[in-house]
């Protein structure tokens, strides 16, 4: 690593020279101290850095500080965007006399977001997701529409409550058909015949009086309906989520369910949203109790999962929305097991043929060993705290895993014997206290393991001069 010429503002140290100063004045004495060094992240929408006065250093900590610290990164900002880089992570070092060493981490292609100054999941395989982002829907054979379907019913009473609403022609509804590449349901049809819920469509300028009190079309329809040219397929990629998270979860539909337990399926059929960002969908691949064409609500908080609020579009019109029933199957044993010192006490407990996801968290008991765990033919995630795990090599007995979350003290052992999972797909390493130029080197190791691009370091050089105590 060599120091870097200014090509670029943001790799120009007067660009960093006030967030720098203000870093500065704010930890004092954690600069001060043997090897002492600052560090946080700058993004293009957000920052996380320490600018605010160190507990007993003098200072008045408060909002006045945050928003100095908010000022100072602003060029830092703009210098991310006009070089389209969306985040780095930095590591100060500040000498006595002002002498100013800047590291600066751009994460690349292959790492997610991570917390603080540490880098996220690696991505060890280009386009690579978590198990439950490529389930599929389990067939339904005897599934079928909802006794309370009636298109006739479901027409007058949209027309009652829509007068004068533009509807789709039938060429409309092909293309959208087309560019869904799914037959669309009759229901979801009837509903566009009658409205196709375009904003041009509601202008009651020059409609005269007879329109004026009609609910409007969210009101009459109890969502708000999405034009038909803005339909899409909730399938998986709709619901993107990170490596750290959705490793973290698994895919469960109970036999008595009505709504199958996926991230996304090619059969949900999303139409609108109840006003609070939660989407509404038409499910054409439901689970073992559900019918073909229920609706169904997919939580904006959630990355798995949907519940089942009508039976049909007929009944949704007829009888409102049902309240939904927020049941979590896909957090549960056996699927998931997560260790801690008021949960399970071993992992032989835990051990089950339906095992697929293992958090093992800081715990005061003893280490645990992992043959227990051998030869479950579903387990593919582990993430296990610094200190738990009796003896790291042990993790090639889980010989399926695409995930692995470990300290770097765990993840050393593993690269000096050479006995990383060939299997994994994605890697975290927890940084724990420390120092990230530590934890980004090792993740190169783990990069140039699968010829993954590395996280690049830059060294930025500056003086900042004596600071206020060095210079009174």
């Amino acid at each position: 690593m060599t120091p870097s010429s200014p090509a670029s503002p943001i790799h120009d140290f007067a660009t960093w020279e006030p967030l720098l100063r203000i870093l500065r004045a704010a930890n004092a004495a954690s600069l001060a101290a043997p090897g002492g060094y600052v560090a946080g992240y700058v993004a293009q929408r957000g920052w996380t850095l320490p600018v605010r006065a160190e507990p007993g250093s003098g200072g008045t900590a408060g909002f006045a500080e945050m928003q100095a610290g908010m000022r100072a990164a602003r060029p830092v900002q703009d210098a991310l965007g006009d070089a389209g880089i969306d985040r780095l992570l930095c590591v100060a070092e500040v000498a006595p006399g002002g002498r100013t060493r800047l590291h600066l981490l751009d994460p690349g292609p292959a790492v997610e977001e991570g917390t603080g100054p540490y880098p996220g999941p690696l991505v060890l395989v280009e386009g690579a997701v978590a198990e439950p982002w490529r389930r599929l829907p389990e067939p339904a054979p005897g599934a079928g529409p909802a006794p309370s379907v009636d298109l006739a019913l479901l027409e007058r009473t949209l027309r009652e409550r829509l007068p004068g609403a533009v509807g789709a022609s039938g060429a409309e509804i092909a293309a959208a058909e087309a560019r869904l590449g799914v037959t669309l349901p009759d229901e979801l049809k009837v509903l566009y015949g009658v409205t196709r819920a375009r904003w041009e469509d509601h202008d009651d300028e020059g409609r005269g009086e007879e329109h004026e009190g009609h609910e409007s079309a969210s009101e009459a329809l109890g969502c708000e309906l999405f034009p038909l040219d803005e339909l899409y397929v909730a399938d998986a990629r709709s619901r993107p989520c990170g490596w750290e998270f959705a490793a973290a979860t698994a895919v469960i539909t109970p036999p008595d369910a009505a709504v199958q337990g996926l991230v996304g399926s090619p059969g949900w059929i999303a139409f609108g949203d109840n006003g609070y960002g939660d989407v509404l969908a038409i499910d054409l691949t439901p689970g073992p109790r559900g019918h073909v064409g229920q609706v169904i609500v997919l939580d904006h908080e959630q990355y798995i999962g949907a519940e089942l609020v009508a039976g049909s579009l007929t009944d949704m019109q007829t009888k409102g929305l049902a309240g939904s029933f927020r049941s979590r199957p896909w957090d549960q044993p056996p699927a998931m097991a997560r260790l801690n010192g008021s949960a399970l006490n071993n992992l032989r407990a835990a051990a089950d043929p339906a095992l697929e996801v293992v958090q093992i968290c800081v715990r005061d008991d003893e280490p645990l060993s992992l043959t227990p765990l051998a030869g479950l033919p579903r387990l593919r995630t582990l993430a296990a705290s610094p200190g738990t795990l009796v003896d790291p090599l042990e993790i090639s007995c889980l010989t399926g895993l695409e995930y692995l979350e470990l300290g770097a003290r765990d993840w050393r052992a593993l690269l000096d014997a050479g006995a990383v999972p060939r299997s994994l797909s994605a890697a975290t390493i927890r940084g724990g206290d420390r120092h990230p130029l530590h934890i980004a080197a090792l993740a190169n190791e783990l990069l140039a393991l699968w010829d993954r691009p590395l996280i690049t370091v830059t060294l930025l050089e500056g003086d900042l001069g004596p600071g206020e105590q060095e210079a009174g």
